[in-house]
């Protein structure tokens, strides 16, 4: 029973160390396999959404003819359809 004892004694340090090492080991890898998840699922080129030159176009549009003139019916002078 002593030499069991005795190997089990020796045997702690070399078995808690490896225990540790594969836990370091395992959290590593989750980290980095989150954080490549995250960068490739993020959005390579951002580009914000600028209102004013979205209005800019939809006016210069309108001004520039619009789809209803286009297909021959009547409009007012804002391009919108005109009821008779």
């Amino acid at each position: 029973m002593q030499d069991i004892s005795d190997l089990i004694r020796e045997a702690r340090p070399m078995y808690m160390a490896r225990k540790r090492r594969r836990k370091v080991v395992k959290t590593t890898l989750a980290v980095m396999a989150c954080s490549f998840m995250l960068a490739w699922f993020m959005p390579h080129s951002y580009q914000p959404y600028n209102e004013y030159d979205s209005w800019a176009s939809e006016i210069a549009y309108i001004e520039n003819g619009s789809v209803v003139a286009d297909m021959g019916l009547p409009v007012d002078e804002y391009g919108l359809l005109m009821a008779v």
